[in-house]
């Protein structure tokens, strides 16, 4: 009696594990986790157009609102950024040029090239979402901040992911011929 109850005992546990490890990937197929690796800031965008174009930028070159360029209060300049309109998950990349006023509540102004990639002509203000493209310029942003570094924004360094596959485990063959010769076969 002891063998039949740990054979059922056996079967009921890889079973069940079989179908939580399908559930398991079930949910996380239909999970979206947005990855904030590269993410340094949050806030709100302007942009600006006619008023500024051909004038000289913060860094000395001349403005062009339909290039994909960028104000912000401390980046450095040359910072490539992705900006993502919170509103409609628009992306552009965008190059800082020129500086914000110290006293500005937008944490960037983009080029009227950028607005319009962004599909925020019309908003004018958009709640936006500020990423670089990698870990060696979250790097580089330490460095040149070192202690200093800006309220609000965000420089965390993460370790690279190990890549994990969890194996499948598998229902074996389980023929047993028992007493009064009841027969139980289970495969997959």
């Amino acid at each position: 009696m002891k063998k039949i109850s740990l054979i059922i005992g056996l079967f009921l546990f890889f079973g069940l594990t079989k179908v939580q490890a399908q559930d398991e990937s079930i949910l996380l197929e239909n999970v979206h986790v947005a990855d904030s690796t590269f993410l340094i800031e949050e806030g709100v965008a302007s942009y600006y157009g006619i008023r500024f174009h051909l004038r000289k930028t913060a860094n000395g070159e001349i403005y062009d609102m339909e290039e994909l360029t960028a104000a912000h209060k401390h980046l450095p300049f040359g910072t490539m950024l992705r900006v993502v309109n919170l509103k409609n998950e628009k992306e552009v990349w965008v190059r800082v040029n020129d500086r914000l006023p110290k006293s500005s509540k937008r944490v960037i102004d983009l080029s009227k090239g950028a607005a319009k990639e962004l599909e925020m002509i019309r908003d004018g203000v958009v709640h936006v979402r500020l990423e670089v493209p990698d870990q060696e310029t979250i790097v580089s942003l330490i460095d040149y901040y070192q202690e200093n570094k800006p309220e609000g924004m965000r420089l965390r360094l993460y370790p690279e992911p190990i890549e994990f596959f969890r194996p499948e485990i598998e229902m074996f063959d389980l023929m047993l011929t028992l007493p009064g010769e009841l027969i139980f076969s289970r495969v997959k």
